[in-house]
């Protein structure tokens, strides 16, 4: 870039030479192998950056700054800004599309010094290759919408980046504890994944038995190819001497110490109806509950045939899900079982939403993402609303739609767990 070239050295957020200066920053766009995504990525990335701009510590960007950009042919999101902190520049270095940020200075782009919150080699997100995986940049994306639409949007900043008493006042937020995060249609793990990069904790489950095991196997393995302290085990869950489930269940930390110490991450998945995670996770316990939904193209879910009985799709019942695994031959069989086809997943949202919205901690966020060709927004947020949560629905939640092929148009939706305590008032987050 023409500030390397000229022996410029980086810019440090926060520099006092910027304070009290309407500075203009780009970024620019992460390249992704996937084409239609890539031509998708700087509208999302404008997206993304208008939700966590809101939960920047020193104030947000204006809408009215931000842009799409074009800089020696190629894309950059362009915003403006009159001082970026460190803590602003720790959070924006997390946006899922962020390859690069500069500060603009004329013809120049000086490079802005960029902290992640990532604790791991990116193998852990991209190792694995198989049909119907999502997207690693969008999984990124949604998990960073729904924190960032959370009470603990603070933990979306490095703390290496973040001064001492920032760092305490996120660690406030959530009691000094590790942040959970949950997803109840979990596949082979994608969201598990980046929640574990960000040195979060992680908890998943998914009818599919073979999704399940596949994900076992690749984090053993990859724990211990890493050569990371770790503790592992997946075995059945017996219950009045029946096994009802299986379960991975492993702690490990990034260093050695961190894991004498006891400071260590977990990471559960378990083979159950995502309506029954409340018989494997405690309620408010989870501070984000993220999924994606299925898309419902090829098999649809299948509903008990029952009004308000339908069910999480389980095996091949669900089509690809831009989602962690695509259908395989003679999943399903339709009508087996006295079940019906439905090619919504509203069904399966209204009948998990309940047990989803009870996972969450007051304050947490829910996150989803449909195939908007088969469900209408209005009816999944309906939903969300149903079960309790408070639904964000301003211009900058609407902003995530975007094409991944033919059938498919993907959407985001999010919601919030009030916080509320019993006697009715605003109360902390616990």
């Amino acid at each position: 870039m023409a500030g390397e070239a000229s022996g410029t050295p980086p810019v440090r957020a926060g520099d006092a030479r910027l304070a009290g200066i309407m500075g203009r920053y780009a970024f620019l766009i992460l390249p992704s192998h996937n084409r239609v995504y890539a031509d998708a990525a700087p509208a999302l990335a404008r997206a993304e950056l208008a939700v966590l701009s809101a939960a920047l510590p020193d104030g947000g960007i204006s809408e009215d700054s931000v842009a799409e950009t074009v800089i020696g042919g190629v894309p950059y999101v362009t915003f403006e800004r009159d001082d970026l902190s460190a803590r602003d520049a720790a959070l924006l270095a997390n946006l899922s599309s962020l390859y690069a940020l500069f500060e603009v200075k004329g013809e120049l782009l000086r490079p802005v010094e960029l902290r992640r919150l990532d604790r791991f080699d990116d193998d852990l997100l991209t190792i694995l290759k198989y049909p119907g995986k999502t997207n690693e940049q969008f999984t990124k994306l949604l998990l960073n919408v729904t924190l960032a639409s959370s009470a603990f949007a603070g933990e979306l900043s490095s703390p290496a980046a973040a001064d001492e008493a920032a760092a305490d006042e996120a660690a406030a937020d959530h009691g000094g504890r590790r942040l959970a995060v949950l997803d109840p249609l979990c596949g082979r793990g994608t969201t598990l994944n980046q929640a574990l990069m960000y040195g979060f904790d992680a908890y998943g489950a998914d009818i599919d038995a073979r999704d399940v095991e596949a994900y076992a196997v690749f984090i053993q393995r990859w724990l211990k190819d890493k050569r990371l302290k770790h503790r592992a085990d997946f075995s059945p869950v017996r219950r009045d001497r029946k096994v009802v489930a299986r379960r991975l269940t492993a702690e490990f930390a990034a260093t050695k110490d961190e894991y004498k110490a006891g400071d260590v991450q977990r990471v559960e998945a378990v083979e159950a109806d995502t309506t029954r995670i409340g018989e494997f996770f405690r309620s408010a316990s989870a501070d984000l509950v993220v999924a994606d939904l299925p898309y419902g193209v090829q098999h649809g879910s299948h509903g008990t045939g029952r009004p308000g009985g339908d069910r999480a799709p389980r095996g091949g019942d669900r089509a690809p899900r831009g989602g962690d695994r695509a259908p395989r031959a003679g999943d399903h069989a339709p009508g087996d079982g006295g079940r019906t086809l439905a090619r919504s997943p509203v069904d399966l949202l209204r009948a998990a939403a309940p047990a989803w919205a009870r996972a969450l901690r007051p304050g947490g966020a829910l996150g989803i993402s449909w195939n908007t060709h088969v469900a209408r927004r209005e009816d999944a947020a309906g939903a969300l609303a149903d079960a309790g949560l408070e639904v964000l629905d301003s211009a900058a939640y609407r902003a995530f739609r975007h094409r991944v092929d033919q059938a498919i148009t993907r959407d985001i939706l999010v919601a919030r767990k009030p916080q509320v305590e019993a006697t009715g008032r605003a109360a902390a987050a616990s």
